[in-house]
């Protein structure tokens, strides 16, 4: 596997696949890139270059943990970005990679030559989500036979009165079938640190990522499952709002995993953004 090493000396690694037009992919969690697998088999299509995150999969621990913070986390990109001799490159981000891929767009506009946020998490934006957005979205499951129990500690959760993420993790996927919760399993983050410090004070700045947005010129693909209870597709309308050319797509019958619930779908949608 790879590496490189970030400004602060810390060794990141990162995963080849496929063959073609480098694209640079940004994980969720902060967690190991494994479970981005190869996308549904965008890497037919593009050969994807795939960032563990400091102190995820086989990239080190940093000595300087609040190096964990999102803002903080696009010099390490950036640094990827000179490793691998790119002037500007396509970029890929999935859940609250999505973060430090729009703060990425928003610091070095001129690097970025098309950008991908799947699953798009909108709080480098201030895109609030409402609880009643989230349950609203939830109802559309109510014939499945899981929602009574899952939509319970939903309501306790966005009532602050509950904490059991497992509980409502079949609203995230479009089958919650073995294959979904296999991958719901691999893909738990093992460094907790990470993720908590991922949002820290001065994680975010919204306003001043938004007016910095209105320079990125790069084509923008919002990708949102019509069932994503993450990155809800009224949130995601409205976080495409930002930007000066964006393109928002709600995949049917899919949730937060989309190459995982249509992968046919999924992987047509996005190369076909990529392309131009």
């Amino acid at each position: 596997m790879p590496t490189f090493s970030a400004p602060d000396g810390t060794q990141l690694a990162y995963r080849v696949i496929g063959e073609g037009d480098p694209l640079v992919c940004l994980p969720g969690g902060p967690t190991d890139s494994a479970y981005l697998g190869d996308l549904g088999g965008l890497s037919a299509q593009r050969r994807l270059v795939v960032l563990d995150l400091r102190g995820t999969g086989r990239s080190a621990i940093p000595e300087d943990t609040s190096s964990y913070r999102c803002d903080r986390l696009v010099d390490d990109v950036e640094a990827l970005r000179e490793h691998l001799g790119l002037a500007r490159m396509d970029l890929l981000g999935h859940s609250a990679g999505t973060n430090i891929a729009t703060q990425y767009a928003a610091r070095y506009p001129a690097k970025v030559s098309k950008l991908a946020l799947i699953g798009p998490s909108t709080r480098a934006v201030g895109v609030a989500i409402t609880a009643e957005t989230r349950r609203e979205l939830a109802q559309l499951r109510k014939d499945e036979p899981w929602f009574p129990a899952a939509f319970a500690a939903l309501q306790a959760i966005t009532e602050g009165t509950g904490s059991d993420w497992d509980a409502v993790a079949p609203f995230f996927w479009g089958r919650w079938d073995a294959a979904a919760q296999r991958h719901h399993t691999a893909g738990q983050p093992s460094n907790q640190e990470s993720v908590a410090l991922f949002a820290a004070e001065g994680a975010f700045d919204p306003e001043s990522t938004r007016a910095a947005l209105a320079a990125c010129e790069a084509p923008v693909l919002l990708l949102t499952g019509e069932f994503d209870l993450n990155s809800p597709p009224v949130s995601a309308a409205e976080f495409a709002e930002v930007f000066p050319d964006a393109t928002l797509v709600v995949q049917p019958g899919a949730g937060h995993y989309p190459w995982c619930d249509d992968a046919g779908r999924f992987v047509a949608t996005t190369a076909a953004f990529l392309r131009g």
